[in-house]
């Protein structure tokens, strides 16, 4: 068995690069402290927010492709910062510089320690930011790969 030690980066079909460019750089880059570069494959201009642990690249869609809830595709992808004061602080700046962000809150429906923020991106695709909660805490540091 080989062991997936994380995610390397998700590419982003966004139907206007400008428009979700505006609005990433400060989600990803103001908010959540991404770094940013562009590159091109082919004539496709992409842009890239990276940490030290992934990339979360935007290139042009082709066509026109509504986001949906409940129907085949991403549902959500969700971010994830170290501490419910961090969730609360992401949701405050996001709302403070414009964005639609819902109100930090808990979700013990998911798990006691379980708080988030929901924002959308121009295109609708829903993003959600959570803290670090104890389970993930304790299966990243209790991870056994033979069982």
């Amino acid at each position: 068995m080989i062991d997936v030690i994380g995610i390397d980066h998700l590419y982003v079909a966004v139907s206007s690069l400008q428009r979700a460019e505006t609005f990433y750089d400060v989600l990803l880059g103001r908010v959540l402290g991404f770094r940013k570069n562009r590159f091109e494959i082919g004539d496709t201009a992409h842009v890239q927010y990276y940490n030290r642990h992934f990339g979360y690249v935007l290139r042009p869609a082709v066509g026109e492709v509504a986001q949906g809830q409940g129907g085949p595709g991403l549902h959500h992808f969700c971010f994830r910062v170290e501490t419910i004061d961090d969730v609360r602080r992401v949701a405050s700046e996001l709302r403070n510089a414009g964005i639609e962000a819902t109100p930090a809150r808990a979700y013990p429906e998911y798990a006691e320690d379980y708080w988030a923020t929901f924002v959308r991106d121009p295109d609708g695709m829903r993003l959600e930011i959570t803290n670090y909660r104890a389970e993930r805490r304790d299966r990243h540091d209790h991870w056994d790969p033979g069982t």
